[in-house]
């Protein structure tokens, strides 16, 4: 069980990583990461954003100070959702009103969870010393809302799969019959495991379960999609890889390596 929590831990390190490599080949931010924003210094701040991200990829992935990173990396990520993708998509999108239109920012919200989920999947005191910073003892009180932040998303997306049936029932592989009722099914099963994880019922085979089958989509789906189209949209299928692998890691950390550590857990073992 340890050697796959460490691999899930490394899938959010591989995630956090190629996303910055990704920035640095194209020269520019994820909308993932930061919407489509033109500032003095733009390219600049991509190739430092990039190297942090990179850097902190590599850390998770090779457990270097993996818990204060992910303590970090999910602050940075809940505070660009929160500051700077939610006011753009209300000020900037015409298109707000819309739920699809809130799919890159809701991804940052899993990128930040899963930055708390890793550095809960750690021991009390892992990485961050005997003596606590306060603005440490903060974060680590955010990370029991890690899950909670990832499971938004599931809805959210569980949602879209109703909403958007039409669309995305082409994402499913032409050589697996039914597409309609695998894109109903993907949606009931987003939106039935992120109200389980949340109300805490069977945690454990639900986080699994959603686990499973995000990697089953980062096999089936977006590897193929990424060989068959890596460039458009500036690698857009390439990122859904990285996104699919970490979120898929994500999802098994909650089932086994963070929620049987949380303290507001400790009497429910699902």
């Amino acid at each position: 069980m340890e050697i796959l929590i460490k691999a899930a831990r490394i899938s959010y390190g591989i995630m956090i990583g190629g996303l910055g490599l990704q920035q640095v080949f194209y020269a520019g931010f994820r909308p993932v990461i930061l919407p489509a924003l033109s500032f003095p210094g733009l390219v600049l701040c991509v190739y430092i954003f990039s190297a942090i991200l990179i850097l902190a990829g590599i850390a998770i992935a090779l457990d270097k100070q993996a818990k204060i990173i992910g303590l970090i990396l999910g602050a940075i990520f809940l505070a660009i959702f929160i500051f700077i993708q939610i006011p753009y998509e209300i000020i900037a999108d015409p298109y707000y009103k819309n739920m699809g239109s809130w799919a890159s920012a809701l991804k940052e919200l899993v990128f930040a969870g899963g930055g708390f989920v890793v550095a809960g999947s750690y021991p009390a005191g892992r990485d961050s010393g005997q003596v606590q910073s306060s603005f440490v003892v903060f974060l680590e009180k955010i990370i029991p809302f890690g899950s909670v932040f990832m499971c938004i998303t599931m809805i959210s997306f569980g949602i879209d799969h109703f909403l958007y049936k039409e669309g995305i029932s082409t994402l499913v592989p032409s050589w697996i019959p039914g597409a309609m009722f695998w894109t109903y099914f993907a949606g009931v099963a987003l939106i039935g495991s992120g109200i389980a994880i949340i109300l805490r019922v069977q945690l454990k085979l639900v986080a699994l379960l959603l686990s499973l089958m995000i990697f089953l989509w980062f096999i089936f789906l977006h590897i193929p999609r990424a060989i068959a189209d890596p460039h458009s949209l500036q690698g857009n299928e390439v990122s859904s890889v990285f996104e699919a692998l970490g979120f898929s890691g994500i999802a098994y950390l909650i089932a086994l390596g963070y929620s049987r550590k949380r303290s507001f857990v400790g009497k429910s073992h699902n």
